[in-house]
């Protein structure tokens, strides 16, 4: 594993104003089991894994609509038929401001490449904080799109993942054969 530096790109807090807005979301089929994306305003704040230990469960008051999701499910589609590398959807991921650290550095991680949690830590400045680090990234509110399942253990070994072992390689081994095409 190789260190990186996280691009100033990734250093910038979301553009999505939500506060007091109602939550929309709609649940789609995907190559890893069904998803559920919610959110406010055309930002997403969740893609969890509907099929796995931990669905997240809907809230009455939420409104199902896949309208503002258009554009989510378009990329989604894309990245998992090996045409898209990177998302540009416009997030709004709810969290410590750590974790919203951890979050902008596993966006930084390039396509098809892992790194370990201390990789993740160092880039942050913040060396020392790997079990820290892991914990954040096991919080992530936005699977795939903020690539979680990028980061492995010390070892080289796959670790924890909150959509479960198989997903996350699943998911890997999706980017390792589309990682050498252009997108």
């Amino acid at each position: 594993m190789t260190a990186y530096k996280i691009p100033k790109t990734h250093q910038k807090k979301s553009n999505c104003d939500v506060h007091g807005l109602s939550i929309t979301y709609c649940v789609i089929d995907s190559p890893v089991g069904k998803l559920l994306l919610a959110g406010k305003n055309q930002c997403l704040e969740l893609l969890s894994f509907q099929n796995g230990k931990h669905p997240t469960k809907l809230e009455a008051s939420w409104i199902n609509d896949e309208r503002p999701f258009k554009e989510t499910i378009r990329q989604l589609k894309a990245y998992f038929s090996g045409t898209l590398k990177k998302f540009t959807l416009k997030t709004a991921p709810q969290g410590t401001p750590f974790q919203r650290q951890v979050w902008l550095a596993l966006r930084a991680i390039p396509y098809g490449k892992t790194v370990s949690y201390g990789d993740i830590a160092k880039a942050i400045g913040k060396p020392k904080a790997s079990r820290a680090v892991g914990a954040a990234n096991g919080k992530n509110p936005i699977s795939i799109i903020v690539p979680c399942h990028r980061v492995i253990g010390s070892t080289g070994k796959l670790v924890g993942y909150g959509g479960g072992l198989p997903i996350k390689e699943t998911l890997l081994t999706l980017e390792g054969k589309y990682k050498a095409k252009k997108s």
